[in-house]
């Protein structure tokens, strides 16, 4: 894509520090008082991990075009796959299909100011998942309309990057949804899915953990922590561990 706007490695540089830390879903938290609480294994409810499947909240038609929009933010090079190979798309559709999706714990309730900065959180009625239908739906009624009957995902790359920075600009029409919004959400989702750990869909073999030279969830690596500017030499590894491992036989 153009140097402009949506260079890979901005994007994905900017991107890094808040996606590591997992899924966007809201934590909750317990009042602890008097004597502390009783350990059990596993009693702070871990996170499923994402299962390979059928899609469960894209259409068919849906999840393509958001793979090929995927790709397009995040594109292959030589050394590391691009958004759609990583996983990007399936952990998008995770998501919108849990909590997150139907915005529970964000608070959502008017009044809606859309000048408001980013960091003011949610400035619209729609749920995270309300925006994808309704932006995906339009999206796909302006190409068909546009580009002679084809879908997004069949465009050339070029025009899938001249929609993209339509959609960044707000130019572009989605009906009653603001595509500027949607383009922000896409991207940080985006972002997120390519950065999280490989437990909720995205970040497959975790490309982007060893892209960036990032250890993941190792339990200890003190004696890296003062190497400035040095390559960390080992794998990383994830919540699960590494595909490499295989549990004991008891």
């Amino acid at each position: 894509m153009k140097a402009s706007n949506l260079l890979r490695r901005e994007l994905l540089a900017g991107a890094a520090a808040t996606a590591l830390l997992g899924g966007v879903t809201a934590a909750c938290a317990r009042e602890i008082s008097g004597e502390l609480p009783a350990w059990t294994p596993d009693g702070g409810a871990p996170p499923v991990p994402v299962t390979p499947g059928p899609w469960q909240f894209f259409t068919a038609e849906e999840a393509a075009d958001i793979e090929a929009l995927v790709d397009r933010l995040i594109p292959p090079d030589p050394h590391t796959p691009g958004g759609k190979d990583a996983g990007c798309a399936v952990f998008i559709d995770r998501q919108l299909a849990g909590p997150y999706g139907h915005a529970r714990g964000l608070y959502m309730r008017p009044p809606f100011d859309e000048s408001a900065p980013s960091n003011m959180g949610p400035q619209s009625p729609l749920t995270p998942a309300m925006r994808y239908r309704l932006s995906l739906a339009a999206l796909d009624q302006h190409c068909t309309a546009t580009f002679a009957g084809k879908h997004c995902h069949q465009l050339t790359p070029k025009q899938q990057d001249d929609l993209l920075h339509a959609m960044q600009s707000g130019g572009l029409k989605l009906g009653k949804v603001s595509s500027k919004a949607f383009f922000e959400q896409l991207l940080q989702n985006t972002r997120e899915g390519f950065f999280a750990d490989p437990l909720y869909g995205g970040n497959r073999d975790m490309v982007s953990w060893k892209m960036i030279g990032f250890a993941g969830t190792r339990y200890d690596y003190r004696d890296w922590v003062e190497k400035h500017n040095q390559k960390y030499p080992r794998p990383p590894v994830s919540i699960g561990g590494r595909p490499q491992w295989t549990p004991k036989q008891s």
